[in-house]
């Protein structure tokens, strides 16, 4: 039997994470270079792994040592995912949430809570007007992409493989049981920058104000359809078919930021959004841990509107689409 707790642990966290019926033997000869021999002594705990093969596999499979050895203290590693314009564009970062998802899909046993400080990003990329106007502000304010820089708003700045690369990873989103805890402050972010951009002059007609808050309100009103159904699906799908898979609460008592817990089998990790579009992410298992009692307990205090509660949740709604309807300009 292997006395080595921490080696244990590596491998049964590598084994979690690789391709279903990848041998994980032949997995780790292929990063450390060694024999399948040498593999197995080391599997079974009969050869301790080196200081230099830890840190390869750490590497590879973004572990931290303080999570492997189990230190007790109060750092906490994070892997940052920050959008520039040169390593690590938009259509990557894109292409890096699908990776995510679908890795989150992969597993038999899952689970996705999502605290929601704004509309989440997902429930944009079906909206081309809302998308349109999220993606000209990612670009020119967040990311400062040089092209940007002088641009004004177009209903038609959106990219056709952008457009195309956002509806994928809407499916791909709706195809995971969700959670999602939701306050009615969640639109005040995307109408201030609205108005921002319109008085500052990057938005130029009523006509373009009012498409994208019509497309904010198509949003608001098919999420109120799919908390009814308890179903997350396109428009226009048909939803009777599909397996529940949405809880949607009102929360009244907490204004969090984005954050999305995560388990996968018995895989945490918690993705915390920053500065608008990026974020961070941990799968430290004191962090994981003390972030599901607070999820679990936010959701207690918290009310669920999804599949009941009707009367709640058309009152929900309703302040949310007056919100936004309060702010669309006459022409």
């Amino acid at each position: 039997m292997s006395s080595l707790p921490a080696q244990d642990f590596l491998f049964q966290h590598i084994k979690q994470v690789s391709h279903e019926g990848a041998s994980l033997a032949d997995v780790i000869s292929e990063i450390l270079y060694l024999s399948s021999d040498s593999v197995y002594r080391r599997i079974r705990g009969e050869t301790p792994l080196t200081l230099d093969e830890t840190k390869t596999l750490c590497e590879h499979f973004k572990i931290s040592l303080d999570q492997l050895l189990k230190l007790d203290n109060d750092f906490v590693l994070f892997r940052d995912h920050r959008v520039n314009v040169t390593t690590y564009t938009f259509e990557n970062y894109l292409e890096g949430l699908g990776s995510q998802v679908n890795f989150i899909s992969s597993f038999r046993e899952k689970e996705v809570i999502y605290l929601t400080k704004d509309i989440p990003l997902f429930h944009s990329f079906c909206y081309k007007a809302l998308f349109a106007f999220r993606y000209f502000f990612w670009m020119k304010s967040i990311i400062c992409h040089p092209q940007f820089v002088n641009a004004t708003f177009s209903l038609n700045c959106l990219p056709a493989h952008i457009e195309e690369a956002g509806l994928r990873l809407c499916k791909a989103y709706n195809q995971l049981p969700t959670v999602e805890i939701w306050n009615t402050e969640c639109v005040n972010g995307i109408i201030a920058q609205v108005e921002f951009y319109y008085e500052a002059g990057y938005i130029r007609t009523t006509e373009e104000v009012n498409a994208i808050y019509n497309s904010i309100i198509d949003a608001l009103e098919h999420l109120r359809l799919q908390a009814e159904a308890g179903v997350k699906f396109i428009r226009g799908e048909n939803a009777e078919n599909k397996p529940a898979n949405l809880r949607l609460f009102h929360n009244k008592t907490v204004l969090g930021d984005n954050t999305i817990f995560v388990k996968c089998g018995a895989i945490k990790s918690v993705f915390i959004n920053y500065d608008v579009l990026n974020y961070m992410h941990t799968s430290d298992e004191k962090f994981c841990g003390q972030m599901s009692d607070m999820f679990s307990g936010l959701m207690r205090r918290s009310t669920l509107i999804s599949r009941e509660n009707e009367k709640q949740r058309l009152r929900f709604f309703n302040i949310l689409r007056t919100r936004v309807s309060a702010r669309k300009r006459n022409t």
